[in-house]
């Protein structure tokens, strides 16, 4: 079993400290990576200002 939640966590309500700290634990990579893909995607819906194609 692998264990994801997007964050930000109620630590030892929704998942207990054990299982976060747990090898199977994948919480900090997808926050990580969670953060970089909303940031892509605001850049490509939104467009970026300083563009010189605008």
């Amino acid at each position: 079993v692998l264990i994801f939640h997007p964050g930000p966590v109620n630590r030892g309500i929704e998942i207990s400290l054990d299982v976060m700290k747990s090898e199977r634990s994948f919480i900090l990579t997808q926050v990580t990576n969670g953060v970089a893909i909303r940031m892509a995607l605001m850049y490509l819906l939104l467009g970026n200002k300083n563009d010189n194609n605008n």
